[in-house]
């Protein structure tokens, strides 16, 4: 049986000292793009495809958003730590 600190200590092993970056507006993104994915199938099922369309594309523009923040982080906080 495994103890439970271990893999904390494997990955504290794997990376170093490197301080782990946590930026708080990644998961607010992908609670958005959740969020409006969610109602763009709720207003398909519904028959409003018109809205659905909309909602569908500010979907894939949130979670670019939030995909493109998450690369930028790692560039920019990469090199630093």
């Amino acid at each position: 049986m495994e103890k439970t600190g271990t893999a904390d200590s494997e990955l504290d092993e794997l990376f170093g000292n490197k301080k782990r970056i946590k930026n708080p507006l990644v998961p607010l993104g992908a609670l958005m793009t959740a969020g409006v994915l969610t109602a763009g199938l709720i207003s398909f099922r519904q028959g409003n495809s018109n809205l659905g369309q909309k909602l569908m594309r500010a979907r894939v523009v949130a979670q670019g958003a939030t995909v493109a923040l998450m690369v930028g982080t790692a560039y920019y906080y990469g090199e630093k730590i």
